[in-house]
């Protein structure tokens, strides 16, 4: 779909296999939203997009469809310009997907690590939108409070120097533009991801398939995105999601957003349920897919029983003579997104 600023973003819609109707249930889908990480594409969902469809068949009346996007600057969407890679602009984006691609229903969002602070930014900008639309919340390997207690596993006064120096670095690629040089490195810089931001037990594959979303990510979009994750503050704007089903996970080694981030969001929660994942890091989706799609279909749950989804209702359909007249006239097509069966991978 294409934005108000001419950025494209590429989404893929995994819609619900047709089934007949229950009598009196509620056909207006339930629309999970997936929001990736920083330097990744939705491929990092691929698990969740095969697993959940089973999980959710006897938890809610409704149809659920997955809806997962490659967020600006990122995958297959287009790349940044310098002054658009900010937090502030993808809440902007999430409002416009969410308004433009899900325009009935209820909404659950789900967001792993830039991707949950995404949310924060939709909720504390669209503050309405996010009200009126919002039954769920999940929020995974995420932080509420920037980069501040980000340790890459080091002492504070190494972790701080190393903060430094990854700001600085960041502003330099920030204005390399949407080069993919690193690409071609990655096989000889995997061993640094498998440190960074995985935990004790890592298979090969998980490796390789995190190397490949990053080396797709542009220098643009690596360096433009580490100013705004640092500044970025939203412990107040988590008020927004009390009442809510709430779920928020995060492994005990994660060295990007430890567990301290993870309690700050659980303390301005009370009712989140609060997750840890022994031994796993920064890549839950991938190292944890089965606990992040139990924490999913659980969140739905909870909002099916707490009648949060009952307000969202489907809108009626039109009349006979109403769509007979309505038929002769062409109009402009909606924002589209690319549509799969659920089960298929992103």
């Amino acid at each position: 779909m294409r934005l108000p600023d001419g950025a494209r973003l590429h989404s893929v819609l995994h819609t619900p296999e047709r089934a007949p109707a229950p009598r009196g249930a509620a056909r207006t889908p339930v629309t999970v939203v997936l929001l990736h990480g920083w330097t990744l594409d939705n491929r990092l969902w691929r698990r969740q997009i095969a697993d959940l469809p089973a999980r959710l068949a006897t938890l809610t009346t409704r149809p659920v469809q997955l809806l997962t996007f490659d967020l600006r600057g990122h995958g297959r969407s287009s790349a940044t310009r310098g002054t658009d890679a900010t937090l502030e602009q993808l809440g902007d984006d999430l409002a416009e997907v969410v308004t433009r691609l899900v325009p009935d229903g209820p909404v659950v969002l789900v967001g792993h690590s830039l991707g949950g602070m995404a949310i924060m930014e939709y909720a504390q900008r669209h503050a309405k939108a996010f009200a009126a639309r919002v039954v769920g919340v999940v929020l995974i390997s995420t932080s509420a409070e920037g980069s501040s207690r980000t340790s890459y596993g080091l002492s504070p006064r190494l972790a701080r120097v190393m903060r430094i120096l990854e700001i600085q670095g960041a502003c330099l690629l920030a204005r390399s533009g949407a080069w993919r040089p690193h690409r071609r490195l990655m096989p000889l810089l995997a061993p640094g991801v498998r440190w960074l931001v995985f935990g004790d037990r890592v298979d090969t594959s998980w490796v390789a398939l995190t190397a490949s979303m990053v080396g797709n990510a542009p220098l643009c979009a690596i360096g433009g995105f580490r100013p705004s994750v640092d500044l970025h503050h939203r412990v107040e704007t988590l008020a927004a999601m009390r009442g809510l089903p709430v779920s928020v996970l995060v492994g005990t080694l994660d060295r990007l957003t430890p567990p301290a981030c993870a309690a700050t969001i659980a303390d301005e929660l009370p009712d989140a349920e609060l997750i840890t994942c022994h031994d796993a890091g920064h890549m839950l989706p991938i190292e944890r897919p089965d606990t992040v799609t139990d924490a999913i279909a659980e969140v739905i749950r909870r909002a099916a029983d707490t009648g949060r989804m009952a307000r969202h209702r489907p809108r009626p359909a039109p009349s006979a003579r109403t769509a007979a007249k309505a038929a002769p006239t062409a109009t402009p097509a909606p924002a589209t997104a690319v549509t799969e069966p659920v089960g298929g991978v992103g």
